[in-house]
């Protein structure tokens, strides 16, 4: 079973940018405003009553993304488009990601120096042992006065009862989430949304010809990326015959392999092995073809768990 992450990173950006153009204008007081509104003096009504939402725009204020993996970096960018001044927090960017990154986007040294001086703040970070309440009871008291809060990460990266004393502080203006919860439903200053991240046709579509193109990838070259209970393991291949062994993750285990190949005088091109907690996944490369005995004593080895022939010429 193979996992898409990124795949729907686009739409998850989009519903982020909504969220923000949402708090920032006030809309959701303003909609549930015109809905109880009646025919009689409604021209009236309708400009005395559009002051009190009055709001403001984009430009000039700043976004602080927190994570700027894929769908951080999209949103950054985008931000940087309309105009915003953007900072960004991540002490475990990868160099991918960096790439990435729009080179406008300041480095914050810290989660409290982003909030303090940002006027939204975006959450895009997995949900861990260490981001569990990364927004909490401490650190909300940073917030700028007005300030907005973006969750489309996951639930448990913000602390509820945090969000309820901010709002009632007035210090945190709007809570704008992807993950509705009891303890905040029907708070003034929440806006919540029935998990919408990933609900395009065109996520679905992205997510399914990715998971695709890996399944292809494992079943004609060996190579895993994204794997539910497997490591990534990928390896060019650079010569014509090779095995893809699942094995587990235990001592003296490429010795084994590598000497089971030697003494039936199969030189090893290149080799990959990576692990992942029990499980682990080697890739060979042999100078030449491996023969069935040969495969047969490889899946004989205690440890290992399957062995595939992937030669070029199928």
């Amino acid at each position: 079973m193979f996992n898409a992450p990124g795949a729907n990173a686009n739409a998850v950006k989009e519903l982020v940018l909504a969220g923000m153009l949402i708090a920032a204008r006030n809309l959701a007081p303003a909609l549930d405003f015109v809905r109880q509104l009646k025919d009689e003096d409604l021209e009236t009504r309708v400009e005395d009553g559009k002051k009190q939402f009055a709001g403001l725009e984009l430009p000039g204020h700043t976004l602080g993304v927190i994570g700027l993996g894929k769908i951080g970096s999209l949103v950054a960018d985008a931000a940087i488009r309309l105009g915003m001044s953007v900072q960004g927090y991540d002490p475990h960017i990868t160099v991918e990601a960096a790439w990435s990154l729009p080179s406008q986007v300041k480095r914050a040294a810290s989660i409290d120096e982003l909030i303090k001086t940002s006027h939204f703040v975006s959450l895009h970070v997995p949900l861990g042992e260490k981001t569990r309440h990364l927004i909490n009871g401490k650190n909300i008291e940073h917030f700028r006065h007005g300030a907005v809060l973006l969750n489309f990460s996951r639930e448990g990266i913000v602390a509820e009862e945090a969000v309820a004393k901010g709002l009632k502080s007035h210090g945190l203006k709007w809570y704008v989430t992807d993950f509705p919860t009891g303890p905040l439903l029907g708070h003034a200053g929440v806006i919540a949304l029935p998990h919408l991240g990933a609900s395009t046709r065109e996520a679905e579509d992205n997510c399914a010809i990715m998971v695709v193109d890996q399944l292809r990838e494992y079943l004609e070259q060996g190579n895993l990326q994204n794997a539910v209970n497997f490591p990534d393991a990928a390896m060019p291949r650079e010569a014509p015959f090779r095995l893809a062994i699942a094995n587990a993750n235990v001592p003296d285990m490429l010795s084994s392999i590598s000497h089971t190949l030697g003494r039936r005088k199969i030189n090893i091109h290149n080799m990959l092995n990576k692990s992942r907690g029990e499980m682990a996944y080697t890739l060979v490369d042999a100078d030449s073809p491996v023969p069935s005995e040969v495969i047969n004593d490889l899946a004989a080895l205690n440890g290992v768990l399957s062995v595939r022939y992937l030669p070029v010429d199928g």
